[in-house]
């Protein structure tokens, strides 16, 4: 049924494919930038992934001012603001992020802080931290296929003082390019690889699922997952193959327009608390938590979880399970897939396998039920219900 109301923005130039990355000084030609300011981190550079950008910049007519590799697994208050410095003393005119959701993220805040021409991103976190015209340009090239952050107009940037993870939402953070080239992924270690690929399907389930899902979202969310579905097992199988890296990062792409549009739930509102609080990377949070998700919102989501079902588990199976089990089916269709992730990648199935201790429930608990993905949720968890969620995926 189409909504009474709802909007849809997907503004970023989207490049796609093998060499994809050469066409970066013809991208930053067009924005009217020529002294990037390039965001990575040591460990990228170190693997000669970020290489391949800078090379491709010697190419080109833009001279690159700096190269910033000191962003976090994390990113925090601090390396954003320190971030916005070095683009101003540098003279830069322009962000070529490279990198996971961290780096991104980074880049975004960096973004808030610049146009506002303020020293302090937490001047301005929250719901529209960036109102109007974005004053830098901004090429995000992801070097991970899960966050989907190059297409989505929210960055979570971790206060460390306060051991919380904070949203940024704007329009105005969606960058003006995202370029997708496999060289980029192809070294990905399986590990990551499942834990990346978990919390770009875990985007497309909760997008399909909220309040604020829409025919738009809809259509973007079913393509990832069932380009996850496909994918991802020839993936973990040969991780060299650019063709189905390719095919993963698109994945990611199309399921972080869907959830920057529908919004999420309450698996990622229990994602960024147990990161804040217990340090579970954000991909295993999601990975685990998502069937325990999906089993709370089951008694009123349960027709939209049935309808996925054909894009987890194909036609085949779509069609030899009976309507009423469909819901049932897909969170099964999940489990599956983990468990196959677990077997070939060791992806930790429960929360205490990645490390938190049943002593910090209570405080993930609390953190959720603050965080502001919770209000998209079709269903509205109490403080009890929410630690009896995570006590199940301990």
């Amino acid at each position: 049924m189409i909504p009474d109301y709802y909007e849809f923005c997907n503004s970023a130039k989207i490049v796609s494919g093998s060499k994809a990355i050469e066409h970066i000084g013809y991208e930053l030609a067009a924005l009217g930038a020529s002294k990037p300011l390039v965001l990575t981190n040591k460990q990228l550079l170190e693997l000669k992934v970020a290489t391949v950008v800078l090379d491709a910049l010697k190419d080109t007519e833009a001279e690159v001012v700096a190269v910033y590799d000191d962003v976090p697994v994390d990113s925090s208050v601090a390396v954003v603001n320190d971030v916005a410095r070095v683009y101003r003393e540098t003279g830069a005119d322009a962000i070529v992020a490279v990198g996971g959701g961290s780096v991104l993220d980074t880049a975004k805040g960096a973004t808030i802080v610049l146009t506002h021409g303020a020293e302090d991103l937490m001047e301005y976190r929250g719901a529209e931290s960036l109102v109007g015209r974005r004053a830098i340009a901004f090429i995000a090239i992801p070097t991970t296929a899960g966050t989907g952050s190059e297409v989505t107009s929210a960055a979570v940037i971790k206060d460390t003082e306060r051991h919380v993870k904070m949203g940024f939402t704007s329009l105005s953070l969606l960058p003006d390019v995202a370029i997708l080239d496999p060289r980029m992924t192809t070294g990905l270690p399986p590990r990551l690889t499942a834990s990346t690929a978990m919390d770009a399907l875990t985007h497309a389930v909760e997008s399909f699922s909220c309040v604020q899902a829409n025919p738009l979202s809809d259509c973007y969310a079913r393509s990832a997952i069932d380009l996850i579905r496909e994918y991802l097992p020839k993936v973990m199988a040969d991780s060299k193959d650019p063709k189905t890296r390719l095919a993963l990062a698109n994945a990611a792409l199309l399921a972080g327009a869907a959830f920057s549009n529908a919004m999420v739930g309450i698996v990622h509102a229990m994602g960024h608390a147990t990161g804040g609080v217990a340090g579970v990377p954000h991909g295993d949070a999601m990975a685990i938590l998502l069937p325990h998700g999906m089993a709370y919102n089951l008694g009123c989501a349960g027709d939209r979880y049935g309808e996925l079902l054909l894009n987890l588990a194909g036609a085949e199976a779509y069609a030899a399970t009976p309507a009423a089990e469909r819901g049932t089916a897909a969170i099964a269709a999940v489990r599956a897939m983990m468990m196959s992730l677990h077997e070939s990648a060791g992806l930790p199935l429960t929360l205490a396998e990645a490390g938190v201790l049943p002593e910090q429930v209570p405080d993930i608990a609390k953190a959720a039920l603050n965080d502001g993905a919770m209000s998209m949720n079709p269903r509205q968890p109490t403080y009890e219900e929410l630690v009896e969620i995570l006590k199940g995926a301990l």
